[in-house]
């Protein structure tokens, strides 16, 4: 699916709407917001408000305790070791980009230390 950026973690879907989303009853919502996997946000008037960042995150949590038979403490575990994944190749990413462009720097500065040489001679 694809989603706006901007809007992905803008809380839009009210329980009813997102337990059918995910194929979920809205009792193991609260549930899960309960055990802490899960934290959407309110309104003023206390309203769970579920963003696509949600949904997406209880479809993760439907697939590891449905799917795969994970209980609910593993769950809390994989979902914070596919966070910290996240992060590392968002860092490592960021490090190849850096990489690029100091070669590139390294690559048109030898280049004109060449040019400047070659002019001498």
């Amino acid at each position: 699916m694809m989603v706006n950026f901007e809007l992905h973690d803008e809380p839009c879907f009210v329980i009813s709407i997102a337990a059918r989303m995910v194929r979920l009853h809205a009792q193991t919502l609260r549930y899960y917001e309960r055990v802490g996997l899960i934290w959407p946000s309110r309104t003023e008037g206390k309203q769970r408000l579920y963003s696509v960042a949600d949904i997406e995150r209880l479809r993760r949590i439907r697939t590891l305790t449905e799917d795969m038979g994970v209980n609910l403490a593993g769950v809390e575990v994989a979902l914070k070791l596919q966070n910290r994944i996240d992060q590392l190749e968002q860092e490592v990413q960021q490090l190849t980009e850096e990489l690029s462009k100091l070669r590139a720097q390294l690559m048109a500065g030898s280049t004109t230390a060449e040019s400047q040489r070659t002019q001498r001679e």
